[in-house]
């Protein structure tokens, strides 16, 4: 039977919104050369992996689903089991616009876009340019930037469509804050605070759908996302069924470079949030996202203060390996027989790997020949290995100049040495010994191109 309903979801353009969509209505053209239902399926599935689509969905309360409720168990079109590990496979070459067609096409009105107000408007622009209906919910904090509230709504006008926003409760706000304060999550650390205003709104949200749609790239942050699939069953938050594998997450984008993702953007002539331009990338609540300088990792701008393995506010911890078998030395880098699984960073000819003993002698000496730069870094930080080109190419200036380059690995057993002898903060950390004190000069800035830093060193040498 044909079902009419009226809710939040659109034909997306730039002149016209509908809110009524209907069953019955006719196919739209093709355009994505790969479809879900051609995808030929593996033969064993294991129980994480099944999903069944007969059940009626159970709407919450305040669910973003508000039409759920409307569907009897007869309108939900049983479909196969899937392997979406397979799936995964099958669609990882494919373009964003294909793997936003196919997610569109198989879930229909129970799957959502996440949008947070940064550069994942670029999602809903490939949703538009399928020609499907599509839906978007955003979480509101109560503490974004009040450009990204103007965007939220320029957004909104631009394609004719109403974002679904989620909120926090109050009264777990309010316990929270008059418990902790207002700042709280600057002494320790930002997750109870995320997961208040965050996670458990979202957590709610995703219980009236059985598929959400990411913003997530590889190349975000090298710690956590660097695996991330195009589609995959969710391994934290549940869906409308209830239990594991009952919420399927995509990631349209995943295999999608930033700078490609902006060309895409400047190309169809979207709207962008304004903090763009003042250089935000990674944008977030306002107390906890920053301008990045250069020289410096897109992630670091969120929750600066904290070490780069807690760069996830929870909405995606499944990015977070937590491996039994692996023992981690508490950096966030697994170890097998003490050896870390990354390789080395700051290879050249022209920065001296010091050892523990190298750096021990190197603070004690009073008199040095010559002036010394080191770098304490972990090689598996984003951050160290964003800055890594920088460093080896000031280096290589530095090479006749009379000033010794040096990198000191400080993770692991070293990192407590670091620390009370070293002054370690957060990696990377640069210091500067001068050639007749025996106190170091720690980097103040956080600008990490070569010209910086090759003027920290001029202006003491």
């Amino acid at each position: 039977m044909a079902l009419a309903v009226t809710c939040s979801i659109s034909i997306s353009s730039s002149s016209s919104s509908s809110s009524t969509f209907q069953s019955s209505q006719p196919k739209f053209s093709q355009i994505a050369s790969i479809r879900v239902s051609e995808i030929p399926h593996g033969g064993g599935v294991n129980a994480s992996q099944r999903r069944s689509f007969v059940k009626p969905p159970q709407r919450s309360r305040d669910s973003i689903a508000p039409l759920a409720a409307t569907i009897v168990a007869s309108d939900v079109a049983e479909t196969e089991q899937d392997n979406y590990q397979q799936l995964a496979v099958d669609l990882e070459n494919a373009s964003p616009l294909q793997i936003m067609d196919a997610a569109l096409e198989k879930f229909g009105i129970h799957i959502a876009i996440a949008f947070s107000g940064a550069e994942d408007v670029a999602l809903i622009e490939y949703a538009r340019l399928t020609g499907r209906p599509f839906r978007v919910f955003s979480l509101d904090t109560g503490r974004l930037n009040p450009e990204t509230y103007r965007f939220f709504d320029e957004v909104e006008k631009h394609y004719g469509i109403h974002i679904e926003y989620m909120f926090p409760y109050a009264v777990e706000v309010q316990g929270l804050v008059r418990s902790k304060g207002l700042l709280s999550f600057y002494e320790d650390g930002h997750q109870e605070c995320c997961r208040v205003r965050k996670v458990r709104p979202l957590r709610r949200a995703l219980k009236g759908l059985r598929a959400w749609i990411t913003g997530q790239r590889k190349d975000q942050s090298p710690g956590t996302r660097s695996e991330v699939p195009v589609v995959q069953v969710d391994p934290v938050f549940e869906g409308v069924d209830g239990g594991v594998g009952s919420l399927v997450k995509w990631n349209p984008v995943a295999n999608v470079k930033g700078h490609d993702i902006w060309s895409f953007l400047r190309t169809m002539n979207v709207p962008v949030n304004s903090l763009h331009s003042k250089g935000y990338i990674s944008i977030g609540c306002e107390p906890c996202t920053r301008a990045v300088l250069p020289g410096q990792h897109e992630r670091e701008g969120r929750w600066w203060w904290e070490d780069a393995k807690a760069k996830e506010c929870g909405l995606h911890k499944g990015n977070v390996k937590q491996d039994a078998e692996a023992e981690l030395n508490g950096n966030g880098v697994a170890n097998t027989n003490g050896t870390a699984t990354v390789a080395d960073i700051f290879n050249t000819q022209n920065v001296v790997s010091l050892s523990r003993t190298g750096i021990e002698n190197l603070t004690k000496l009073e008199n040095r020949k010559e002036p010394w730069l080191v770098v304490l870094y972990a090689p598996w930080c984003p951050y160290c290995q964003a800055m890594e080109e920088s460093y080896v190419d000031l280096a290589d200036r530095l090479a006749e100049s009379g000033v010794k380059v040096g990198k000191f690995r400080a993770d692991g057993e070293q990192k407590e040495f670091a620390k009370r002898e070293l002054g370690l903060g957060s990696f990377p950390t640069i210091m500067f010994f001068p050639k007749h004190s025996s106190r170091p000069i720690k980097y103040p800035s956080e600008n990490r191109d070569v010209d910086s830093l090759m003027a920290f060193v001029n202006a003491l040498r």
